[in-house]
């Protein structure tokens, strides 16, 4: 569970660190609506941050599964959203981006699909 760990931290650590210049030099720099959306990625960031330490700690069979679709999934949609909402400050196009967020998003759901199955079968 060192993984599961590992990643919580992290994005725990990088949603304090990226809100605290978001709210700050960012705003200044960047559309409101970039802001926004970086907020948003934040935001899942840190609650799959969180799902992930919580689960490292849980004593439930197959709990793999969970965390590497929260850490794929977090990737996919937090850090796709960030790239495409620093777009216009790093001067490159990465448009391309905009179809990988709702496959993060949907790997979260399946994420989430799969800890409520695994909580109420009642086998665990």
């Amino acid at each position: 569970m060192k993984k599961a760990v590992f990643f919580g931290a992290l994005f725990g650590l990088l949603s304090v660190i990226i809100g605290a210049f978001n709210s700050h030099a960012l705003k200044k720099l960047l559309p409101e609506i970039a802001v926004e959306s970086i907020d948003v990625a934040l935001k899942y960031m840190m609650y799959h941050g969180l799902a992930l330490l919580i689960l490292s700690i849980l004593p439930l069979k197959e709990k793999k599964y969970v965390i590497n679709l929260f850490i794929y999934g977090t990737i996919l949609f937090s850090f796709s959203i960030l790239l495409l909402s620093f777009q216009s400050m790093i001067n490159f196009n990465v448009s391309w981006l905009g179809p990988i967020t709702p496959i993060g998003g949907f790997l979260l759901i399946i994420g989430w699909i799969y800890l409520m199955y695994k909580f109420t079968r009642g086998k665990e």
